[in-house]
């Protein structure tokens, strides 16, 4: 219980600290957020994932926290997952590499002797899902991080219930390293989070909840994992809905999703964040509660009813138009205007 309480408390000043070490070697070598109108050097997920592996992996080695073999596989494969995300943080990469990569860790984590061929190919799909529902909520300050701290805690106590001691304690540690990054990425941000530790931090927690529902009814681990990502599903499902009713390519960047809307209706970035982390709170405590027995396994269906409404809601909120050249609620979209352009554009309008 105290070492818990030591590592957690480490791994929140030690990702702190290196999110402030990292800020400017990341701003000097380009590591940079291309949606921001000023520079937002993208250090926090490398951050997370050296305080979590650094943390996790003394515990194991000294034997104070042991993983267990599978909780290690799980830590090496989130570890392969950020550095595919680090990759693309640096350089462009398609979706569909990230995708790939993400689903094979995956399909080296699940299971299979528990689940079932056809239960571990589920899975695989849903940590996928999982995985880029965290990346998609990456497009302001703050909401990423905070979701991530309250399902971590929440994924921990269903760990915790199966006396699942290795994963309890991993999923401990990625909660306060996540704290520990928020403290520079609370808007406004001076870190981001990036793809390195979004794509990363969704992955395990995915990963993790799999692990806690092995064992458990099909349909009842459907309801309770859904319940406790209903944050990231919604952003996924309002921006897919918004993208095809608008005819456009659903890879494409735009100012549509949960947080643009919130914005648009004229709430803060910071009321924003604690709109969503309320919301995310909301799904995992009914989770949690079902996992427990407390309650009954239909309360996920109020959780799934009331994620629902939100995206039918929000969808009729129109997102800003202007996402070419930035927006103003938060984070822009494309390259900022040159001096040059700026200056052409100033002589056609007074040319007429």
């Amino acid at each position: 219980m105290l070492y818990g309480i030591a590592a957690a408390v480490t791994a929140l000043f030690l990702a702190a600290v290196l999110a402030a070490l990292l800020r400017l070697p990341a701003l000097r070598l380009g590591i940079l957020d291309r949606r921001c109108r000023r520079p937002l050097p993208l250090a926090g997920g490398a951050a997370v994932v050296l305080a979590v592996g650094l943390v996790a992996g003394v515990g194991d080695r000294t034997g104070l926290a042991p993983l267990g073999p599978d909780i290690g596989r799980l830590l090496v494969a989130g570890a392969a997952v950020a550095a595919l995300g680090l990759v693309a943080d640096v350089r462009r990469v398609k979706a569909r590499f990230l995708v790939g990569g993400t689903a094979l860790a995956a399909a080296c984590v699940v299971p299979y002797e528990e689940t079932g061929v056809l239960g571990g190919l589920l899975a695989v799909g849903w940590i996928v899902f999982v995985a880029v529902g965290f990346k998609a909520l990456d497009h302001a300050d703050g909401p990423a991080g905070t979701v991530g701290v309250v399902t971590a805690l929440g994924v921990g106590v269903m760990a915790a219930a199966e006396v699942m001691d290795g994963l309890a304690m991993l999923l401990s540690v990625l909660a306060a390293a996540l704290t520990g990054f928020l403290m520079h990425n609370w808007h406004p941000a001076r870190v981001g989070l990036g793809v390195c530790g979004s794509l990363s931090a969704g992955f395990v927690l995915a990963s993790a909840a799999v692990f806690t529902r092995t064992g458990h009814e099909l349909a009842s681990s459907a309801g309770v994992l859904f319940a406790l990502v209903a944050v990231a599903g919604a952003d996924l499902l309002l921006v897919v809905l918004s993208r095809r009713l608008a005819g456009r390519p659903l890879l494409r960047r735009g100012p549509d999703h949960l947080g643009h809307r919130l914005r648009r209706l004229g709430l803060t970035q910071q009321g924003v964040t604690v709109v969503l982390g309320v919301g995310s709170f909301c799904g995992v405590l009914v989770a949690v509660l079902v996992h427990l027995g407390w309650i009954a396994e239909s309360g996920v269906l109020w959780v799934a009813l009331g994620a629902l409404v939100a995206v039918l809601a929000l969808l009729c909120v129109k997102p800003h138009g202007h996402h070419l050249h930035g927006h103003p609620h938060g984070r822009s979209y494309g390259p900022r205007p040159t001096a040059s352009t700026q200056v052409g554009a100033r002589l056609r309008v007074r040319n007429g």
